[in-house]
């Protein structure tokens, strides 16, 4: 069993989302990693951009010395407007997000399950943040959750889980997980292996994680 292999940097993990995404997606990146997304969408590919504090058609992060802080994503970072773009009420963006009008939303997680539970907002240890805030929204009204990260914690344990210990953001909400070591789907069976870094088997995931994984389906990897 091979265990040689590099894991995936925060871009390269973010070019390997990037490439997933599909051209006219209406798209959430969430507060974190996910927001790393916009600087490596594939060229002369269309995906209009949506944070949930009122804007849509962002483009990549501003150049340093550029910024603007009166143009802020949900995460209070600066970014730049497209052409086309626009900036609108609270009350819109969480229409938008309630609605399903949003392809896709890309997360970061503290844990998800085999089946796509996702613990997203707190450990519930003390001074943990107070609430879900617009996770929920996000994770619910996607057509598509999609969930960015590690694949394990500082401690060596795996964020996928048979089941999450963490609040709830959401049940059966993921799809897939795309983390620093390979990626999955997330279904009613259990977890699929789309793909993995070189040099890294499926039977050597399913040491790091502790639990099975299956290969993924043709129809899964579309």
């Amino acid at each position: 069993m091979s265990m040689n292999y590099q894991r995936r940097t925060k871009d390269q993990l973010a070019a390997r989302v990037a490439q997933d995404i599909f051209d006219g997606a209406v798209v959430n990146l969430g507060i974190g990693q996910p927001t790393l997304v916009a600087n490596h969408l594939p060229a002369g590919r269309e995906v209009i951009l949506h944070s949930e504090n009122g804007i849509l058609g962002m483009g990549p992060a501003p150049a340093a010395g550029a910024e603007d802080y009166d143009l802020i994503n949900a995460g209070k970072q600066p970014v730049t407007l497209l052409p086309g773009g626009a900036f609108f009420h609270h009350a819109d963006s969480f229409a938008m997000m309630r609605g399903g009008h949003l392809d896709i939303c890309v997360l970061g997680a503290f844990q998800v399950s085999a089946t796509g539970d996702l613990a997203n907002w707190s450990t519930g240890e003390r001074g943990a943040i107070p609430a879900v805030g617009g996770a929920m929204d996000l994770a619910i009204g996607s057509k598509q959750t999609w969930v960015m990260m590690d694949l394990l914690t500082k401690q060596n344990v795996s964020k996928l889980v048979e089941k999450c210990t963490y609040p709830l953001t959401g049940l059966a909400c993921v799809k897939r997980v795309y983390t620093d070591l390979a990626t999955f789907a997330c279904t009613a069976q259990g977890l699929q292996l789309i793909d993995a870094v070189e040099g890294l088997s499926r039977e050597a995931l399913e040491g790091i994680v502790g639990l099975p994984i299956a290969a993924v389906e043709s129809s899964t990897r579309a």
